[in-house]
């Protein structure tokens, strides 16, 4: 009778360290793989904070409404990777460092069953040797009286240690259930906001985009293309912006200084011929 009870505490003792035993397997493997997306994000937020530098510098060497439209979509683009950090630091706190934890508690729970083996393998040991002491002193009362003392101790530290593992495996079981619905809530809800941000975020980049001024761009940049042009082309501008009093006078001064030179010709032309004629009296005198 005693022996079938060994085997069966046996059974459950083996139960229970199986069970502990996946636990400390799954959970650690849980752990590693969202320790990795936790840094795959974090890297993932660092290659974006690189191309919104890379979208500044580009955007202040365009023209002026293509690089408001980029400059306004490197600042939406930096306020998600603010929610990426976020997002980061919250997955950190409440998935990775939980599972993380279930290191210390699977520790534990080991210790209890080592604990709880050992004071089996105790009543096991005594109950082997008041069966051998039977069989080669039956007679002897005062040896197998000590032996089954022996056992009866041995086994009172068991089934107390045998309970306590129970208890605790029973509690372990319940908090790891718990647990796992907590992480796995918290996992889901975390990247539900930084979703539901990010579409906010990439919506209002979206219509940054969009707002920009093709044409009004493409008629800069051809303009930009004549600027050697430009001194001549005002001069043009502001020959057919003179007002009509300006053409006028300026058309009054032109003909002024027309009628001078032909009174100066003509005044030239009469002192000559008066000179002329004098030459002419003085030969005939003469």
């Amino acid at each position: 009778m005693l022996r079938r009870n060994l085997d069966e505490r046996d059974a459950q003792t083996k139960q229970l360290q199986d069970a502990v035993t996946n636990v400390e397997k799954h959970f650690g493997e849980l752990c590693q793989i969202f320790a990795a997306y936790v840094r795959k994000t974090a890297r993932l937020r660092d290659k974006a904070d690189l191309l919104v530098n890379e979208i500044n510098l580009y955007a202040s060497t365009e023209t002026p409404n293509l690089k408001q439209g980029l400059k306004d979509f490197a600042d939406e683009f930096a306020k998600l990777q603010d929610y990426r950090q976020a997002e980061v630091e919250r997955l950190e706190a409440k998935v990775v460092e939980p599972l993380k934890a279930y290191g210390t508690i699977v520790k534990m729970k080991r210790d209890d069953l080592k604990a709880t083996l050992t004071a089996r393998n105790r009543e096991a040991k005594q109950l082997s040797q008041l069966e051998r002491t039977r069989q080669r002193n039956p007679s002897d009362r005062h040896v197998i009286s000590q032996a089954e003392t022996e056992l009866q101790r041995a086994t009172i530290d068991a089934t107390r240690t045998s309970r306590h593992l129970e208890e605790t495996i029973d509690n372990f079981e319940k908090q790891k259930i718990k647990d796992i619905k907590n992480i796995l809530s918290e996992f889901i809800t975390i990247e539900m906001l930084f979703h539901g941000k990010a579409l906010e975020v990439f919506t209002a980049a979206y219509q940054n985009i969009q707002n920009i001024d093709e044409d009004e761009d493409l008629e800069v940049f051809r303009n930009s293309l004549y600027l050697s042009d430009y001194p001549s082309r005002l001069d043009i501008v502001r020959a057919n912006s003179k007002s009509p009093l300006q053409r006028s006078l300026s058309t009054k001064c032109t003909s002024g200084t027309g009628q001078i030179s032909t009174c100066r010709t003509r005044k030239d032309q009469q002192v000559e011929d008066e000179d002329d004629e004098e030459l002419d009296v003085t030969e005939d005198e003469n």
